[in-house]
């Protein structure tokens, strides 16, 4: 009579109750101990790692999707035409597709082909699954076998719609569990929603032990030549909280946050990442880290705890130095004549720190309360991080300092050291991209209905006008001034700030930066948190600039 080891799973892959991390192992009944299986001894677990949520099979030429989910290229549902969208403009972003995994997640439901892409370590993965489980019988092995022959795995599958699961089974060639399901998976017989997955050893207690002993090493194998391919190649550690880029390469979230710190290349194939300012926000290659969990749990627990305790350590957002001044914007450059002693100390300190990081905000000259229990401050409560470029000091005892916008911020809590202020801060950053594309959609949707009662020759509203609009009236105002010779836009302001953006994002920046009106008017653009209405910020600044008489 043949030995049978049940493997219960409670419920079939979701969203909500991942199957990777909530199977358990149970014995049979008949069992009067507690069978706590090692990784090898449930060998559906391992392969459920890389099958593609959709045919089954493992993963063949995955595709990440923006929700964090991946599937194979052929998977992918079909693609339709997307109207009322105007930014971000790139290639594939014309055609959308609901994802298979809508409303779950975190997963806003429409896509766009675009941002799909190739996932670079996960294509490396799948070749070592495929080398390490995907290999033939020996002939000599295989000669003979009847089709009744070899071990026998039965499941149950939950039927979408029915009342009951259908109970299924097969019968595998192979001497080991993991390479049998494995090839079983590959030919689109085992599902990835299988439950209570029961396992007929054999009777025979050296082959038993033989097929026990070969799922061991294919495990070791393949465990060992996974962790060469997954360490991060910024930290060179193992990857934690996996990111990957629209460039197709994986790395920790916060590698990838302080990459961005300082530059848009990729640090391996230093091609524009692209990606917006939201990296908390952005979703995790749940993949990647589905398998890193399996494989590396001690690992990944190890360095989740040495990252807490460098978090203790200190950080910028935690005691970050506040230039009370002027505005700063991101990307833009801020130049500082700095005579004041306790800012030439502060700055001072910001560069033998090694960071070259700090705050600059702009005063609070109206004394208006600020939000958060922050109260009425010398300053508003938000502000620009920026970074060191250049600093000098002058013969007269000034300091010169060069310094780019790198984030936004706002302020929670701050206090005074040695005459300036230090603040914790809160990283602001914008919407997703799909939110921000959801929301021109929709804006531009309901104004699409023409007013009878406007005239003519009447303005169009802001909120009615695409995106790309937003940014052409402002670049259209800037052609004009220039060839008016606004002083405004003299060739040493061109010079300082650079050229007109032709990028949305980047454009409000600029534009505020040189710009000839009041502070107190440029300050909400910093807290806005799409490009979106920024630009339309821009746009109502160029309104009303040409309606003055200059």
């Amino acid at each position: 009579m043949e030995n049978v080891d049940a493997y219960s799973s409670p419920a079939p892959p979701s969203a909500e109750a991942d199957p990777v991390l909530t199977d358990s192992g149970s014995s049979d009944a008949s069992s009067s101990e507690e069978h706590m299986p090692h990784h090898f001894d449930v060998p559906h677990l391992v392969v459920r790692l890389v099958q593609c949520q959709h045919c089954s099979r493992p993963l063949h030429s995955p595709l990440r999707l923006p929700c964090g989910n991946t599937v194979c290229r052929s998977c992918l549902p079909p693609a339709r035409p997307r109207t009322g969208i105007t930014y971000p403009v790139a290639e594939g972003r014309e055609e959308g597709f609901t994802c298979y995994w809508e409303g779950t997640n975190n997963c806003v439901g429409e896509h766009c082909v675009g941002d799909c892409g190739v996932d670079v370590v996960l294509c490396n993965v799948l070749d070592l699954f495929q080398e390490e489980l995907a290999f033939p019988m020996p002939d000599a092995e295989a000669q003979g076998q009847p089709d009744s022959a070899g071990r026998l795995v039965r499941w149950k599958v939950d039927q979408t719609g029915a009342k009951s699961v259908e109970a299924q089974n097969a019968r595998l060639s192979q001497r080991g569990w993991i390479s049998g399901l494995y090839l079983l998976a590959w030919e689109g017989r085992f599902p990835c929603n299988a439950m209570e997955v029961v396992y007929e050893r054999s009777t025979e207690s050296a082959e038993e032990q033989a097929c026990q002993q070969h799922d061991r090493i294919r495990f070791q194998k393949l465990r060992d030549r996974l962790r060469a391919e997954l360490d991060c190649q910024v930290c060179y550690s193992l990857i934690l909280d996996p990111l990957t880029t629209p460039c197709g390469h994986t790395f920790c979230r916060k590698c990838v946050a302080r990459v961005l710190d300082h530059t848009d290349l990729c640090p391996i194939c230093r091609r524009k990442v692209g990606m917006p300012a939201t990296i908390q926000s952005e979703p995790l290659n749940r993949t990647i880290s589905k398998i890193i969990e399996y494989f590396f749990a001690d690992q990944v627990a190890s360095r989740r705890e040495a990252d807490a305790e460098d978090e203790l350590g200190g950080d910028h957002e935690t005691n970050l130095p506040l230039f009370v001044c002027t505005l700063s914007f991101p990307t833009m450059p801020t130049f500082l004549h700095i005579f004041e002693p306790r800012y030439r100390l502060m700055i001072r300190r910001v560069v033998d720190s090694g960071d070259g990081k700090f705050g600059m905000v702009m005063y609070n000259r109206r004394g208006r309360e600020q939000a958060d229990g922050l109260g009425s401050t010398a300053f508003m409560q938000y502000g620009t991080l920026l970074m060191v470029q250049r600093y000098e000091l002058l013969p007269d005892g000034r300091s010169l300092v060069i310094a780019t916008g790198v984030s936004r911020f706002k302020v929670l809590e701050a206090s005074e050291l040695d005459g300036y202020h230090v603040a914790r801060t809160e990283r602001v950053d914008d919407i997703s991209l799909a939110e921000e594309e959801r929301l021109e959609a929709m804006e531009t949707a309901a104004s699409a209905m023409p007013d009878p009662t406007q005239s003519a020759t009447a303005e169009h509203p802001l909120d009615s006008m695409s995106t790309q609009d937003l940014l052409d009236l402002s670049r259209d105002f800037i052609r004009r001034q220039r060839q008016t010779g606004a002083p405004w836009l003299h060739p040493r302001v061109m010079l300082a700030y650079g050229p007109v953006p032709i990028d949305a994002a980047r454009f409000p920046w600029w534009l505020a930066s040189i710009l000839p009106i009041a502070e107190e008017e440029k300050y909400p653009i910093l807290s806005a948190m799409s490009v979106r209405e920024r630009l339309k910020i821009s746009a109502r600044w160029t309104r009303e600039l040409e309606a003055r008489d200059w």
